[in-house]
């Protein structure tokens, strides 16, 4: 079986770029083959066989048709502007018959299209015109079936596996270090974007050192932000219990969420993101914004409310840190996706 992803390829590394290449690894390893196709602009392109980077929307379009599958699978995230909604389109015409979508934001249901999801209109017959939908909650699940999209058509599939991290992998010298000297030894993973409200968390800091002089933050990850967020940094006067350690392989990444004593995920808009499923597997205390859609046993707080994230922080650090139990691998969620394209394959031989 061949199978084409289309979505995001790192650098920089998101939660949708994991998912893509987790599917793609369990592909290969059950001895399928799978290509991608990086329909968003990465900051570094390293050539790897089977692994397209078209130079523009026509360059995309001439590629698929180029390009042999047996099932297409693009992946979405965030808002669905016209473009985008054309591109689902030409997908559709391109697989005939043999197209999925994964729309990773689980916020979408609330964004004004969702909200007015009706049979009517080029939405829903552009939606309707996929083989299968899959969604990452139940309100999405709700959301395409108002659009007129069959029940037998879309399912609910986390986009996320429960992974240990390999304890083997290399880690930096200066982040291993980092995260030896401070105490509590904050972590945060996205991309460097204003949606991340990462100066929140800057800002904390400061408040947090008043009691916890030696803790300290780690940002990973590279976006449009990373020279601001740098200029922020050198003007604080605790400028050295910060780090920006850039992108990082998500096996160290892994490791790192593993090893620190609070993941913090502060957002202005989300949806469910891997990385807090991910932390709470490894059973790392977690502080996110509150989005309508956190997984139970996150800790809170609302947009943009620093004092409310300082709190949280001091409240976590201030207990015992309580000794970890031991975990077993679980990728169901990839095996799924993966029966879904059995079965469309299937359908169409």
């Amino acid at each position: 079986m061949r199978v084409l992803q289309l979505g995001p390829y790192p650098p920089p590394r998101g939660g949708i770029t994991s998912n893509m290449l987790a599917i793609r690894a369990e592909l290969i390893a059950a001895g399928h083959d799978c290509s991608i196709v990086a329909t968003s602009k990465s900051s570094q392109i390293v050539p790897e066989p089977d692994v397209y980077h078209p130079g523009g929307a026509l360059a995309l379009l001439k590629l698929l048709y180029t390009l042999k599958f047996d099932v297409l699978h693009l992946h979405v995230g965030g808002e669905i502007p016209p473009r985008l909604l054309a591109l689902i389109f030409f997908c559709t015409a391109r697989a005939r018959g043999r197209c999925v979508l994964t729309l990773h934001s689980g916020g979408y249901p609330l964004s004004k299209e969702g909200k007015n999801a009706r049979p009517s209109g080029i939405r829903g017959f552009i939606f309707r015109r996929l083989e299968r939908i899959v969604c990452v909650n139940q309100s999405m699940f709700e959301m395409f079936e108002r659009y007129g999209v069959k029940r037998e058509n879309i399912r609910t599939i986390l986009p996320f596996s429960n992974e240990l991290p390999d304890k083997s992998v290399e880690i930096l010298p200066e982040l291993k270090d980092f995260a030896a000297c401070h105490t509590p030894f904050l972590f945060s993973a996205s991309l460097l974007e204003e949606e991340y409200d990462l100066p929140l968390q800057i800002e904390a800091l400061g408040e947090v050192l008043k009691e916890y002089p030696e803790a300290g933050l780690m940002l990973a990850g590279s976006g449009s932000l990373e020279n601001k967020l740098r200029e922020i940094v050198r003007e604080k006067a605790y400028a050295d219990h910060i780090m920006l350690a850039g992108d990082l392989d998500h096996n160290i990444v892994l490791n790192l969420t593993d090893d620190c004593d609070i993941m913090l995920r502060t957002t202005r808009y989300d949806g469910d993101a891997i990385s807090v499923r991910e932390a709470l597997f490894l059973e790392t205390p977690v502080i996110a914004t509150d989005n309508g859609m956190r997984p139970d046993g996150v800790y809170l707080i609302p947009v943009g409310d620093v004092n409310a994230l300082v709190k949280s922080i001091k409240g976590i650090a201030g207990r015992e840190k309580p000794a970890k139990t031991q975990k077993v691998e679980d990728k169901s969620n990839i095996r799924s996706v993966i029966e879904l394209y059995k079965e469309i394959a299937g359908n169409q031989a």
